[in-house]
């Protein structure tokens, strides 16, 4: 049993700035896994998604590993890792090539891709992927699939991906320093869209916003691929700051407030009061143990309320300038641990007027129900992603250093285009 389980593992590590969570699996078949082990651990070592301690992120990767192995009974040697931070940026290119032989093939495509990639690119930062939204022969209506059309001239309008050499660098050792060797690192906005959302969704044109402790990352959709991303330095650390602030507790303090009792009603909104109908006192402890303050949610939303309309409004701003509206047919899907703060859909349905709905990890396999939760959507993604491409037969071993087959291997964290 052992070498079967040996040749099936798949552990997930989802390394974010609040929290890190491990998910060992064993593949059943193509389409099912069974969670043998589930670990979680205070993440103290990142600040926005990007490595600041290399000790303390060492120290969280081994606490939340030792937690998953004691509960599957085997010991993780090697992990998919989910990639975000501020150091990760994106823009749209477009290329363009002449039609040698009047016919598109694979080598065009190839090479219009190419083009699109010739853009500057800042000192320390490298072109992680190229995706191809959709491609224009001879200034005809947009296709997505070329290959074989006939024509003069092929055009390419892509999503480059971006991302700091030196933070992948940073994760790669601070993982390799626990005893865990990367198999491949996959950007956290497509793990938890594999996780959330429907292949309806995708295919109509969804949002989906990640709010987690350090970002919250944006990714919309439309005919099952990626047509915008953003990484957002604001998110789940920043709500608990204001607490600690506006009420002058202790950092901890208000992240035990932050989760039991979160609320962004707006205080003038009459909904906060049928929330806080019993009028219920909530005990706080100051930054002076030896005192303590009797609070209500009606405290606790005054507080939070600006920080997620603020955040909530950053992403529509940025929707609306780069004129994405069209690609949010479906509407939009929250995740992410901050997704679960009490109003957070209705108010992000106020501000983009359009159905809303709180993504949980899609059961598709035989799964605890305790993964049923949004804060698992990015190491539940990754799962999937990795059984993706066994079913696909997509993952290459690539020789070579480590950074430089990462960064190979993160040529495939979208699905082929054609």
């Amino acid at each position: 049993m052992a070498r079967v389980l040996a040749d099936r593992i798949i552990t997930s590590i989802d390394i974010g700035t609040t929290k890190i969570s491990v998910l060992i699996a064993q593949q059943l078949d193509g389409k099912r896994v069974e969670i043998l082990g589930i670990g979680k651990a205070p993440s103290y070592g990142l600040r926005k998604g990007v490595v600041v301690d290399v000790a303390d992120t060492i120290r969280s990767i081994k606490t939340a590993v030792q937690e998953a192995e004691l509960m599957a009974g085997i010991q993780v040697e090697s992990a998919y890792i989910g990639i975000s931070g501020a150091h990760i940026s994106s823009m749209n290119s477009q290329g363009m090539i002449p039609l040698k032989y009047g016919q598109v093939r694979p080598y065009d495509i190839k090479q219009v891709i190419e083009t699109a990639k010739a853009i500057p690119v800042s000192e320390g930062q490298k072109i992680l992927h190229v995706l191809p939204q959709y491609f224009i022969i001879d200034d005809q209506d947009p296709v997505y699939n070329p290959c074989n059309l006939h024509g003069v001239r092929l055009q390419v309008q892509a999503h480059i991906i971006m991302g700091s050499v030196s933070c992948v660098q940073n994760l790669i050792t601070c993982c390799e320093a626990a005893g865990i060797s990367v198999k491949d690192i996959v950007l956290e906005q497509l793990a938890s869209a594999d996780a959330v959302l429907s292949n309806d969704e995708k295919e109509l044109g969804v949002a989906m916003i990640d709010i987690g402790g350090g970002t919250a990352d944006l990714a919309l959709y439309q005919r099952g691929n990626i047509r915008h991303t953003m990484v957002l330095p604001v998110a789940g650390q920043h709500f608990t700051n204001d607490l600690a602030i506006g009420m002058r507790i202790s950092r901890a303090e208000a992240e035990r407030i932050k989760k039991e009792y979160g609320c962004v009603i707006s205080p003038f909104d009459t909904a906060l009061a049928r929330v806080n109908k019993n009028n219920e006192e909530i005990i706080v402890e100051s930054i002076d143990v030896a005192d303590t303050q009797h609070i209500n949610q009606y405290d606790i939303a005054r507080v939070l309320y600006p920080r997620a309309n603020e955040l909530l409004a950053i992403v529509r701003r940025e929707i609306i300038q780069k004129k994405l509206q069209k690609f949010m047919t479906a509407g939009l899907v929250l995740t992410g641990g901050g997704s679960l703060l009490n109003g957070m859909k209705e108010l992000a349905q106020e501000i983009f007027d359009v159905p809303v709905r709180i993504g949980i990890p899609r059961i598709e396999y035989d799964l605890p129900q305790s993964l049923e939760s949004p804060i698992y959507a990015t190491g539940y993604g990754l799962l999937i992603h990795v059984l993706k491409k066994y079913a696909d037969n997509r993952i290459n071993n690539i020789d070579g250093p480590l950074v430089q087959r990462i960064f190979m291997q993160m040529k495939s964290w979208v699905s082929d285009f054609f």
